[in-house]
């Protein structure tokens, strides 16, 4: 029996770097895997979601969303676009996950982190409150990895906000710089905003124009073996 194929869902956006930077991790997932890789968005891009699974037929699918939490679009869009693709199964979302959170910490080296900085982690943001527990979960996973406090901040949809998040920072620690770490997938409207949000510096998305991390390669695999075994079982 050949093995599911594994379609890879991102949210989708008008980026052009962002969209290069998804498609360098589906490259890259594929090339690691072995298995057919496709894609489909949630958003923006094109083929959508029941459009993708039409087109690969009669196969086992599984569904794995490349999204850093559990929000509306897993729990709910694909769930319900699933309903009509008995063949397909979703998997988890990327995060939380340790190896995000030492994907974090390396992009905040990478744009100049100093010891005595303060950090918030800049997340997308949800009104559903698994995706807010998830992005606190990743925020805790970065505090142990950093060995300090990390404050969350979201940039819609809940709150605070980061740019309050980095005030509250700077209010507590008025000598210290505030390093906003971007807890974003790829570049784009949100990163923008994250950059906008007043910190002293902001790290990089979790991908970008250089090689695509290889942990993130892992949790995608990871979140595709969980559901493929079950099929085979």
């Amino acid at each position: 029996m050949s093995a599911p194929v594994l379609l890879a869902v991102s949210h989708g956006t008008s980026s052009e770097a962002g969209r290069r930077a998804v498609a360098a991790l589906v490259d890259a997932v594929r090339e690691a895997s072995g298995a057919r890789v496709e894609s489909a968005f949630v958003d923006v891009q094109q083929p959508d979601v029941p459009a993708a699974l039409a087109a690969i037929g009669d196969r086992s699918v599984v569904v794995v969303p490349l999204l850093l939490s559990a929000g509306y679009h897993v729990n709910v869009d694909l769930v319900r676009e699933l309903e009509a693709f008995p063949r397909a199964r979703l998997a988890r979302a990327l995060g939380p996950d340790p190896r995000l959170a030492s994907v974090l910490v390396r992009r905040l080296g990478e744009a100049g982190r100093a010891p005595g900085d303060r950090i918030v982690l800049a997340a997308a943001g949800s009104s559903d409150r698994s995706a807010v527990a998830d992005c606190r979960a990743v925020a805790g996973l970065a505090a142990t990895e950093l060995g300090l406090a990390v404050r969350l901040g979201f940039l819609s949809a809940a709150r605070p906000s980061v740019a309050r998040a980095v005030a509250n920072a700077r209010a507590v620690h008025p000598l210290a710089r505030v390093a906003v770490a971007s807890y974003l997938l790829a570049p784009g409207y949100f990163h923008d905003l994250a950059v906008a949000a007043g910190g002293e510096l902001t790290s990089a998305p979790l991908l970008g124009d250089g090689p695509v991390p290889d942990e993130l390669v892992d949790v995608v695999l990871d979140r595709y073996a969980e559901v493929a075994l079950s099929l085979a079982a």
